[in-house]
């Protein structure tokens, strides 16, 4: 925890490339976030449901037939090149990024809404297990 602390605090960018379907879940990614650090990463684990466009940077799923990791780097180092970099390098005349500092707000902003344990403990509280308390649970066990 001391070490990813001192981590965090000083990256401008997350990147996060996992193979799809093979995220485990991202809280390193949501942990990044919520210090206000925007991703580029594959649309997999909580990214696939965290993005939207104004937070960070997506790579798409690989077309059909494509050599997923060949289609994934074309992606990465053409985001890098055409709308990461520039951005991060495009200072005011006080040397200050606005488009990446909100971009970084923004970061901050969906993670700390979208991704903490208190929405996280509602959800399953409201989806889960006030309804399996009530006797109407959604997700039955299995019978076989």
């Amino acid at each position: 925890m001391h070490v990813a602390h001192r981590l965090v605090q000083g990256v401008d960018l997350w990147l996060n490339v996992p193979r799809a379907p093979l995220e485990a879940c991202g809280t390193s990614g949501m942990k990044a976030g919520l210090n206000g650090v925007p991703q580029l990463s594959t649309l997999d684990g909580w990214w696939s449901e965290g993005y939207d466009g104004q937070n960070g940077w997506a790579i798409p799923a690989a077309p059909a037939g494509e050599d997923v990791d060949a289609a994934d780097a074309r992606a990465l180092y053409g985001l890098l090149e055409a709308e990461v970099v520039p951005l991060f390098y495009d200072r005011d005349a006080h040397g200050v990024p606005r488009g990446w500092v909100e971009k970084m707000k923004h970061a901050l902003c969906t993670a700390g809404a979208r991704f903490t344990a208190q929405r996280m403990m509602r959800h399953y509280l409201e989806e889960y297990y006030a309804p399996a308390w009530q006797g109407g649970a959604k997700d039955d066990p299995p019978t076989a």
